[in-house]
């Protein structure tokens, strides 16, 4: 039976990545920080299925430790500090844990454990101003947040740990992928949950910053078959993976209002404060090398998402009133 380890675990991707890898027969260790509260939500319906170790990406021993103690087939590194606005508030934080933390995860591989698999969840927020559209494996980095930076240093690190170590290393560079597990300060998300609060009375107005930045937004369950596939390949190779079709912020609030039978210009108000220091106005993705070496390609089109979304926090917030 192979053995995976997860670091991000109780992440969106960390819960979809574990049910996928449970369906195919794995031993699944999924990794949590050492603090006094952990919220396992996501994978609440998973926990007598998943083993759970402590460790963090900070404090290289605990991730050495965890290598040994489990010696997994395959790590999939999907802990990070993963929210854009955050990294401007955090930028060092966001440094330690989503570029060092890489350095320091690999560097457990590499002393203890080398011959498992790597897979580092690097982001589409690497190309920031983009150099060209769409963008493809070999598309220049200019990240435009401190997150988009500490993204690239995870990519190149993991890159030059396979090319000096021969550690089997790859990179998913992931456009946005969403779903009803996604956070809530996410804009898909705080789109779909602020339409289903108005759609139930619990709110008149939905405040968004820049209704004109571009995505190429996907399902999150279709992407982690998309690592899955990375690591079992003969080569190890970084791979974009994307829709390769873009929506725009405003597309996304009308489709989600438009699921209700709403107006959603008598309910959505553009607020300064949620404008970024730095705009990525567009990002779409190329992914010819992942459809024709991975044969993979997403399931769920754009409107299925945003409905299934809305959906999801109507029976929610449902629920909770």
């Amino acid at each position: 039976m192979p053995k995976a380890l997860i670091t991000g675990v109780t992440g969106q991707d960390g819960s979809y990545l574990a049910e996928l890898l449970l369906s195919k027969g794995y031993e699944v260790v999924g990794m949590v920080r050492r603090t006094s509260h952990h919220s396992y939500e996501r994978i609440e319906h998973l926990l007598d299925k998943v083993e759970i170790v402590a460790a963090d990406l900070l404090d290289q021993h605990s991730l050495t430790q965890v290598l040994q103690e489990t010696r997994p087939d395959e790590v999939y590194n999907l802990a990070a500090q993963s929210y854009v606005p955050t990294s401007w508030t955090q930028p060092v934080l966001t440094g330690e844990f989503t570029a060092l933390g890489v350095t320091r995860i690999l560097e457990a591989i590499r002393l203890v454990h080398p011959g498992a698999r790597f897979y580092q969840a690097s982001s589409s927020e690497m190309f920031g101003r983009v150099q060209e559209t769409p963008q493809r494996e070999g598309t220049p980095f200019y990240p435009r947040s401190p997150y988009g930076v500490a993204k690239v240093y995870g990519h190149w690190i993991t890159v030059n740990y396979r090319e000096s170590y021969g550690i089997y290393a790859v990179s998913g560079i992931l456009f946005n992928h969403e779903s009803p597990r996604r956070g809530i300060e996410f804009v898909t998300r705080k789109v779909t949950d602020g339409v289903a609060r108005i759609k139930l009375g619990l709110a008149k107005e939905l405040r968004l910053g820049n209704l004109d930045a571009r995505r190429d937004w996907g399902f999150a369950g279709d992407y982690v078959d998309a690592m899955w596939r990375m690591l079992q390949q003969p080569d190890a190779e970084d791979y974009v993976i994307g829709t390769g079709t873009a929506h725009s912020v405003r597309d996304l609030v009308q489709a989600a209002f438009d699921h209700v039978g709403l107006d959603w210009e008598k309910h959505v108000v553009q607020d300064p404060r949620y404008m970024r220091p730095a705009e990525v106005d567009v990002l779409l993705a190329d992914p010819r090398k992942a459809e024709q070496r991975l044969g993979w390609k997403p399931t769920v089109a754009f409107p299925e998402l945003v409905a299934m979304m809305v959906d999801a926090d109507i029976a929610r917030l449902s629920r909770r009133s």
